[in-house]
């Protein structure tokens, strides 16, 4: 459940989530541990689990990403996503079934791009400058196609505001971050 969403304005990149925390028979609780966070260069927001975002956020060994951006996307499809397989293996979030590893989905935010990394590891980098994962996924992709030239922060709360009033697995407060691009 939840609704992460991110986008690029700018040289920075924004990424905004809501806290609802749902547990067993759709019960539903606002959780004060954010699904957005800084974790050393990188920024976050996480799906699937509490437990993989408390990995992410606290046992993540982060690696350097390199200075030349040309390298950024080989970096986080290879050593990003190697140090994050280790960190949910140590942890024990890691699942594996027949042969292939799994996790959970989140958006990253790094030298003023952003990835979307999926359940299988594949790293994704959007075209369109703005993504969204977790139930609420498509009804904020909707808002965010539809608030296109607005401001990152109004573009953020709408597109999260429209997967709370749509979506059962969404709920306020929201938290939004954002990180300007490291000039090197």
């Amino acid at each position: 459940m939840t609704a992460i969403v991110g986008l690029v304005h700018q040289g920075a990149v924004h990424i905004g989530g809501d806290s609802a925390g749902v547990g067993p028979g759709w019960s539903s609780s606002v959780r004060a541990d954010a699904k957005v966070f800084r974790a050393g260069p990188y920024l976050m927001g996480f799906t699937d689990s509490f437990r993989m975002g408390q990995l992410l956020r606290y046992a993540l060994d982060a690696p350097r990403p390199p200075t030349g951006t040309d390298r950024l996307e080989r970096h986080m499809a290879t050593t990003f996503v190697d140090a994050v397989r280790a960190c949910l293996d140590k942890g024990g979030w890691l699942s594996r079934d027949r042969g292939r590893e799994e996790g959970g989905s989140f958006l990253v935010g790094v030298s003023g791009r952003l990835f979307q990394v999926w359940g299988d590891f594949q790293v994704a980098q959007p075209a369109d400058g703005y993504a969204a994962v977790g139930c609420g996924q498509d009804i904020a992709l909707g808002a965010l196609y539809a608030t296109a030239g607005q401001p990152p922060g109004r573009r953020i709360r709408t597109a999260l505001e429209a997967a709370a009033h749509f979506s059962a697995g969404v709920r306020g407060p929201f938290v939004h971050l954002h990180q300007r691009a490291v000039s090197r």
